[in-house]
């Protein structure tokens, strides 16, 4: 992973130096395409709830931490907010990060002083760019909102009274509108009727459902495909049948077969003889990744890499709790198959062919085969404490699901790319 030539002294006793990294997320902010326009990053060390707060110490532990584990890797092509403090900027310790895809993410209540002002030109002229966090209006601050690229309002700490008097304040200002903690549909289109221009939460996640939705025909021959794929040995002359019924799933299918995701050597022409050069446990997961791809046309695409991280995830790390590794991969795909196809996930798992325990899973029931995906869950809103409750609860350590995590993103991203 990439570092970069300058280091971040760390001030403090040797213990307090010591926090562990233990997780490391990113949340998205889309735009009103749903396209993913940015992350940001969330850290946690084990001492407090994040390091997105006021200390000092802390900020330059998370600086440290980035640095490690390498900025390109978690921006993935796309601007990457971190955390600051106004000492991180004046005292130049955010220098360690690539300014062409940092943006620096100012607390709230830093004071526009002269220094902080002067640091915050500095740093913009060599390419940085600036977002001010939990904006709530204070006129004192005018002076940062003009340096500002991004103005994050948290909607719920914001009536919506005060948002509007918010935005006509800001109306004069070139800032891209970050609405925070938009965690419903309802909450996203108020925040478009009021003016923001992009979206941190997980409302992509909770389309509404349809009323009355039927699910269309090759998506039903997709659920048959996926029962198909759950019979040991696979019904290799079914199997192509159905995948045949498919031009656009049979396009996919082959392109994941022949591409990075699978490693092929020898390429491959056809259903049946992809089958049999790469074996039923990889032929099942490039399956699921071809479905789900199929599944998601109509929906952000930040749906399908979080499909494909969750399922990846939980194939990994299913040995390290005595899990099915495929059983898993499944649970943790299908749990965005109903975002996907705006249907309940009660009517869902009545289509799929899985076990009980799969499907108690998927409904979210404290059983075994659920703990893997409750962790991914929980990790992708920064739940910090119940990370760690399941990982000590299931044997595992923090430095496996750190590594499980790490490779599903890899893996996750390589899929993406594969169906580009």
């Amino acid at each position: 992973m990439a570092t970069h030539a300058r280091t971040v002294t760390v001030a403090g006793t040797a213990e307090e130096q010591a926090g562990e990294l233990r997780y490391v997320a990113r949340q998205p902010i889309l735009d009103q395409h749903g396209a993913a326009q940015g992350y940001e990053l969330l850290f946690w060390n084990g001492r407090g709830p994040s390091t997105g707060t006021n200390s000092d110490l802390a900020t330059r532990t998370m600086l440290d931490n980035t640095v490690i584990f390498g900025l390109e890797e978690l921006a993935r092509g796309l601007p990457v907010f971190v955390n600051c403090t106004a000492d991180s900027l004046t005292e130049e310790w955010v220098e360690v990060l690539p300014p062409h895809m940092t943006v620096l993410e100012l607390a709230s209540d830093a004071e526009p002083t002269p220094s902080l002002l002067a640091a915050c030109r500095k740093l913009k002229a060599s390419g940085f760019r600036l977002a001010l966090a939990d904006f709530t209006g204070i006129p004192d601050y005018r002076s940062l909102v003009d340096l500002a690229d991004y103005i994050k309002v948290d909607i719920h700490k914001v009536s919506a009274l005060a948002r509007g008097n918010l935005l006509r304040w800001l109306s004069g200002s070139t800032a891209s509108l970050v609405a925070q903690n938009v965690e419903t549909q309802e909450q996203y289109g108020q925040a478009c009727k009021e003016g923001f221009d992009l979206f941190q939460g997980y409302y992509f996640c909770r389309p509404e459902p349809l009323r009355n939705h039927k699910i269309p025909g090759n998506r039903l021959v997709h659920l048959e495909i996926m029962e198909n794929l759950q019979s040991d040995p696979v019904d290799l002359q079914r199997m192509s049948q159905l995948v045949m019924c498919d031009a656009s799933l049979t396009y996919r299918l082959l392109r994941l077969v022949n591409s990075p995701v699978c490693a092929m050597r020898q390429e491959v022409t056809s259903i049946q003889s992809a089958l049999m050069l790469v074996g039923e446990a990889t032929f099942r997961r490039i399956a699921m990744l071809a479905i789900a791809t199929d599944f998601n046309t109509e929906q952000p695409a930040e749906i399908l890499r979080m499909a494909f991280e969750r399922g990846r995830f939980c194939e990994l790390a299913a040995p390290l709790c005595g899990l099915a590794p495929s059983e898993q991969y499944l649970i943790g795909m299908v749990s965005l198959f109903p975002a996907m196809l705006r249907i309940l996930i009660e009517d869902l798992v009545r289509l799929l062919p899985l076990r009980e325990a799969a499907r108690d899973a998927l409904l979210g029931r404290e059983i075994p085969e659920g703990i893997l995906l409750h962790w991914m869950v929980c990790h992708e809103h920064g739940n910090w404490s119940e990370c760690d409750a399941i990982v000590h609860a299931s044997g595992m350590s923090h430095e496996q699901v750190m590594r499980c995590h790490a490779l599903a993103v890899d893996w996750a991203d390589a899929a993406l790319r594969s169906n580009a």
